[in-house]
């Protein structure tokens, strides 16, 4: 009978010498984890946004456009070339009515934001904290709270990331 403790190498790692195999089954065990740690940055940032009263307004131009080249059309059908003019003119001051005003927590857009752009804004984060050792969230959030200039460098690099990739003004809430 066989013990499954001495079978050989962990499932995946080849047949190597013994010293090389537990190192290679941590950095196995640590790309397994590295899930955990993208939302760890990603609550840190939430915090961070939370405590400034951060809000955005994400851009809508998929729906001003639909709207406004919907009620151009209307305009056209009912008064031709003119109608089209006026149309164009007033589905333009409606989509950017129903569009306006429209700010969301950053909280709330960090979360909703999709695994490749959670990537990106993790892999910024992480150049400014990569000297910090955590174990989870809540003591990431503590060591950057401790600490004013960490803030405001994620602060800033939060606020280009938004602006730049995302495309959404910012407004802070008194």
């Amino acid at each position: 009978m066989t013990s499954s403790s001495s079978a050989g190498p962990p499932p995946g790692l080849p047949h190597l010498p013994g010293r090389v195999r537990p190192f290679l089954a941590l950095i196995e065990r640590r790309s397994a984890e590295m899930p955990v740690r993208v939302d760890d940055v990603m609550k840190l940032l939430c915090s961070i946004s939370q405590e400034s009263k951060m809000k955005a307004a994400v851009k809508h131009s998929g729906m001003g456009a639909l709207v406004t080249g919907t009620v151009a059309f209307l305009g056209g059908l009912v008064g031709g070339p003119p109608g089209l003019a006026v149309g164009g003119a007033m589905g333009g001051l409606l989509s950017a009515w129903m569009t306006s005003g429209q700010f969301k927590p950053i909280p709330q857009v960090l979360m909703e934001l999709p695994p490749a752009k959670q990537q990106k804004l993790f892999n910024e984060a992480l150049a400014i904290v990569r000297n910090l050792n955590w174990t989870d969230a809540v003591q990431l959030t503590t060591l950057v709270m401790g600490s004013e200039t960490l803030k405001q460098q994620l602060l800033a690099m939060l606020v280009n990331y938004i602006t730049k990739e995302l495309r959404a003004e910012i407004c802070y809430d008194d």
